[in-house]
């Protein structure tokens, strides 16, 4: 949406962790918690959940994607350092109202780019509308249903080798 651009600035600047508390009340992110850990139950992955408010505007002045930013984070958060590299990261850049799924190779390599864009994007819609976390967890359910149908559980008790908490970056 060319017309959101010029915005973006503003937007990053005005957008902190109130807007997160607002969007994400504790309780809400207790659920998304529970959600991340009911599926992980199902499925070998291991998936995190992060949220930030806003780029620097450095950042934001420098045009950094969203895409870019969860990839950072997905490094930072070191998503990726799972046994059976099977990690996935939800990130959300609240100013932006953009969701990222960034999956290690293990899984993306089964799953692919359509089904984590179709997340994403339905995710997004939810959030346009000011439900972020109905979302959210809407959003982890897919995913934990697309994992245990590329990456079941095998019976074997794996290790939750990620915390399920949400992060608050």
């Amino acid at each position: 949406m060319p017309w959101r651009k010029p915005y973006r600035f503003w937007r990053h600047l005005a957008t902190d962790h109130r807007d997160v508390r607002r969007a994400f009340s504790k309780a809400d992110l207790v659920r998304i918690e529970k959600a991340i850990a009911d599926g992980e139950h199902r499925h070998r992955g291991q998936v995190q959940f992060a949220v930030e408010p806003a780029l620097p505007l450095g950042r934001v002045l420098k045009h950094l994607p969203a895409r870019e930013r969860a990839l950072e984070v997905f490094g930072q958060l070191r998503t990726w350092d799972t046994e059976e590299n099977c990690g996935v990261l939800v990130y959300l850049l609240l100013a932006d109202r953009v969701v990222e799924i960034v999956a290690d190779r293990g899984i993306h390599r089964r799953v692919g780019d359509a089904a984590w864009t179709a997340v994403c994007r339905r995710m997004e819609s939810a959030f346009g509308a000011g439900r972020y976390a109905e979302g959210v967890e809407a959003g982890i359910v897919e995913i934990n249903a697309l994992l245990a149908q590329h990456f079941p559980r095998d019976g074997r008790a794996g290790a939750n080798e990620l915390p399920d908490r949400p992060v608050v970056l």
